[in-house]
């Protein structure tokens, strides 16, 4: 916010502009572009929308800025599956930059069940300027998005959980610097937020070692995808089963849940066949000196033990805070033309 400040001999005039300012012409637009994995977007694209969004950190939490980029704005939410995290960083960040959230619940609204996915993608386009939806089917995102006229954002789905990585992303640059360069180390199930790291670290120039048990590998098109783009971007990609082989000389190491909702049934099956996959000290033993590690929440001890979650090598407590950064800039990025203030960040 810029105060610009008229004084004359009688009158004193104080006027507030909100800068929202135009897209230079080699700069990234992103307006009106729907957000349904990171394997639609290049480096230019993910690194605007983290610098976007360390803008607002920057501007609303550590300047106490108003900043009502998205005043007059509404986001209908969408949640087949419930969270802690989505639903308060989306509600919190859309209201905090003067927009008005709403949200829907599975009582609300059943995706294709009561009324079918094209009219509810209509419907919401003429209700709300864009749609976040977590989801238990990749699919149900692409048929709104195929016939909706605003954005969609993917909250979660079972295939990829790009918002998740994005303040991954975000709290690894704040914490390291830059990311070019780093070792990600994942042990644990070949789920969606792996999945979304496939289509995103090679970009940025960050190696990816994978250590999933047998059966639990990612899906075999991701996997091919992030091939090529390793291949393309010049990184390291590896798969294995050994946990300490994955940690060695490892930047970060990042583990997920074992069980996801709507896994409950295999809940014990899976603890057996993830025996040997906890992170603990002894797993950071052998990576880089400055390790460090996240975890998406909400965590379990057979995951990671208390020794390394509670320690200073731990950053999952601002990664759970930029989950509210970064989906603020994500949307708005996809609902304004917003140049930010602060320098480019450094990848």
């Amino acid at each position: 916010m810029n105060m610009i400040s008229n004084n004359f001999p009688t009158v004193s005039c104080v006027f507030y502009v909100y800068r929202v300012g135009k897209a230079a012409l080699d700069s990234v637009n992103l307006k009106g572009h729907s957000f349904l994995t990171l394997k639609d977007f290049n480096a230019e694209e993910i690194k605007h929308i983290l610098w976007v969004s360390a803008d607002l950190k920057h501007r609303i939490k550590h300047r106490g800025e108003y900043v009502p980029l998205l005043q007059g704005k509404s986001i209908a939410m969408i949640f087949e599956k419930r969270s802690t995290r989505t639903r308060m960083s989306t509600e919190t960040g859309f209201s905090l930059l003067g927009g008005h959230p709403c949200f829907l619940t599975p009582q609300d609204i059943h995706l294709g069940v009561n009324e079918s996915t094209t009219d509810t993608a209509r419907v919401l386009s003429g209700l709300a300027d864009v749609v976040l939806a977590r989801v238990y089917s990749h699919s149900s995102l692409e048929h709104l998005d195929i016939d909706a006229s605003i954005p969609i954002i993917n909250g979660l789905s079972d295939l990829y959980h790009p918002i998740q990585v994005l303040a991954d992303l975000l709290t690894l640059q704040e914490h390291y610097g830059s990311l070019k360069g780093l070792t990600l180390a994942w042990i644990g199930d070949g789920n969606n937020v792996l999945h979304s790291f496939m289509m995103s670290l090679a970009k940025l120039g960050v190696n990816l070692k994978v250590a999933t048990p047998k059966g639990y590998e990612p899906d075999a098109n991701v996997t091919q995808e992030a091939q090529l783009l390793s291949k393309q971007f010049g990184t390291k990609l590896q798969f294995l089963m050994d946990p300490m082989e994955t940690a060695r000389d490892s930047s970060v190491l990042v583990t997920d849940t074992w069980v996801s909702m709507g896994q409950e049934e295999e809940k014990k099956k899976r603890l057996k066949d993830f025996l040997g996959y906890q992170i603990t000290m002894q797993t950071g033993s052998v990576a880089a000196p400055d390790w460090t590690f996240l975890h998406c929440l909400p965590r379990k001890a057979e995951e990671v033990d208390d020794e390394v979650f509670y320690s200073p090598r731990s950053l999952v407590f601002t990664e759970a805070e930029n989950r509210k950064w970064t989906i603020m800039g994500l949307m708005v990025c996809i609902l304004t033309d917003y140049t930010p203030q602060i320098p480019k960040l450094k990848f």
